[in-house]
């Protein structure tokens, strides 16, 4: 187990010397982490990134049709070089390895936050500051727009999740009247 988690480190650590190197370490982490996050929902193209049967060549082919001018090249490159080393059951593993690797050099947590819509400047601003009062950490903001969250939001900093969605009020709203 140790052995797995210190090759998914390595990767981590070599994609973030990789980005850091081209200039490209914000874009290419954000891009990567999204990616990633896709992956987890889609059953389908994680099935077909993984699929052993599946040549190197054609996983890379979809990785470009699907991303093509909506990510850097870094990004499509990084991605294709961990599908053809065998690793792409290992992607959101090591995504989130890169993740806490750049934060820390920051000096940072990262906060993954999930909302209906997606947020403007003003409220990533103010959502920054709130979770840093709370968490009395300095925050990195990720911010995945995810419909089923329906209204409100969702932060997760490190093992603490901030649950502020209608549907936990409404919960929290129904338990009180039970009591009451």
């Amino acid at each position: 187990m140790a052995e797995a988690e210190d090759r998914v480190h390595g990767y981590a650590q070599a994609i973030f010397q990789i980005a850091e190197a081209e200039g490209a370490l914000e874009a290419v982490e954000d891009e990567l982490y999204r990616f990633a996050r896709t992956v987890d929902q889609q059953g389908q193209l994680r099935d077909a990134l993984t699929d052993p049967a599946l040549p190197a060549e054609r996983k890379k082919a979809v990785l470009q049709d699907l991303l093509g001018e909506r990510a850097s090249r870094h990004t499509v490159s990084i991605l294709g070089f961990l599908v053809e080393q065998g690793r792409a059951r290992d992607l959101g593993r090591i995504i989130d390895e890169l993740t806490k690797v750049a934060a820390e050099r920051r000096s940072r947590a990262v906060a993954e936050v999930r909302s209906a819509i997606p947020l403007d400047e003003g409220q990533r601003g103010r959502l920054t500051k709130a979770l840093e009062q709370a968490t009395g950490k300095k925050i990195e903001l990720k911010v995945l727009v995810d419909p089923s969250v329906v209204g409100g939001l969702v932060a997760r900093v490190g093992d603490q999740v901030i649950d502020g969605t209608v549907k936990r009020r409404l919960e929290l709203a129904r338990e009180r009247l039970g009591r009451v």
